[in-house]
């Protein structure tokens, strides 16, 4: 199906300026029709939830650019990509690591607190 610049925005939830954006950064390259106006696909949606998710799980732009850039040169760089992917992984299971221990030193603080409440209401 094809989609009009604005029906891509509420489809995708990004705003028309981010899309020409993303259009300028060369993140999306959309067709046009005819009259030279945007026309967008399934295709395109998968791909801008992709982003939307690399952005998400915290990928530098820059890095999705560079992503982009490879995409765009096929097959060639499916070796790259998945490198790519896989050190992202790697860095995002750092990231949820460290983020669980912080929450477990909040739950101890918790439950410290917790201790504390119900001795000075017993007392």
């Amino acid at each position: 199906m094809n989609y009009s610049i604005g029906e891509f925005s509420q489809l995708t939830n990004l705003g028309i300026h981010t899309l020409r954006y993303y259009e300028h950064e060369n993140l999306i390259m959309p067709e046009r029709n005819s009259s030279n106006r945007r026309r967008y696909s399934d295709k395109d949606i998968e791909w801008i939830d992709f982003i939307k998710r690399l952005k998400d799980t915290g990928m530098p732009i820059k890095e999705i650019k560079y992503y982009a850039e490879l995409r765009a040169l096929g097959d060639p760089t499916l070796n790259t990509r998945m490198k790519m992917l896989i050190q992202h992984r790697e860095n995002l299971n750092e990231k949820i690591k460290l983020l669980q221990e912080h929450r477990d030193k909040l739950d101890e603080k918790i439950k410290f607190y917790q201790k504390e409440i119900s001795q000075t209401i017993n007392e």
